[in-house]
């Protein structure tokens, strides 16, 4: 026997409504994700031009030693870190944080990006800053017989050292969150019965 009762429509109301604007507002950060995309191009050019001028430097003849070049090799090094921190942010902040890219199955699919969430990226984030510190205070030390000689060249190394080893225990925290995080989950609220919840039909004896 069919029910005379009719289910009535669901109306949005305004609270589902704000909270969809609220949820479309994601979308402006795609600006800022394409915006990134063109600091990476910037950084392709600073890297064709530093490469030219070691090329040129080495067989012109300019008399460039095995310091200077370690140092122009650096700063590719340098280059080449820091757009590849610009490819983390871009990919997985807008995976995390706006929409799905739907790479599944992909064969260039990065590895990261299978299991990337915002824990994840902030510490692989880290760990990046920590590498492109390291090529800096690197070079610092390299050219340490020219910094120390200026005035307050061994305090500005010294200051560098301090805040790289800050950057390796911020990266070193964030990974312990990280891991005291996965192993003691939120636990699941349990589900409130609504006044509004139609009564079980009790089962029909035949």
């Amino acid at each position: 026997m069919a029910s005379s009762a009719q289910t009535a429509p669901s109306t949005p109301t305004r609270g589902s409504t704000i909270g969809s604007l609220i949820f479309l507002s994601r979308w402006l950060q795609v600006p800022l994700y394409l915006g990134l995309i063109v600091a990476q191009a910037v950084y392709v050019w600073q890297f064709m031009k530093e490469l030219w001028h070691l090329a040129h430097g080495v067989f012109s003849g300019h008399g460039m030693d095995e310091g200077d070049i370690i140092i122009a090799v650096l700063g590719l090094v340098d280059v080449v870190m820091i757009a590849n921190l610009l490819i983390m942010v871009i990919v997985g902040g807008y995976e995390t944080f706006v929409s799905r890219i739907r790479l599944d199955n992909h064969p260039d699919q990065p590895e990261w990006l299978s299991h990337v969430n915002a824990n994840v990226l902030k510490t692989k984030l880290a760990m990046s800053i920590i590498g492109i510190s390291s090529i800096h205070l690197l070079r610092s030390f390299i050219e340490a017989e020219h910094t120390v000689e200026q005035p307050h060249g061994g305090e500005a190394l010294m200051w560098q050292t301090l805040i790289h080893l800050t950057f390796i225990v911020s990266a070193i925290a964030l990974a312990w969150i990280d891991k005291v995080s996965a192993k003691h989950p939120p636990k699941a609220q349990p589900a409130v019965a609504s006044d509004d919840a139609p009564a079980p039909i009790p089962a029909t004896v035949a």
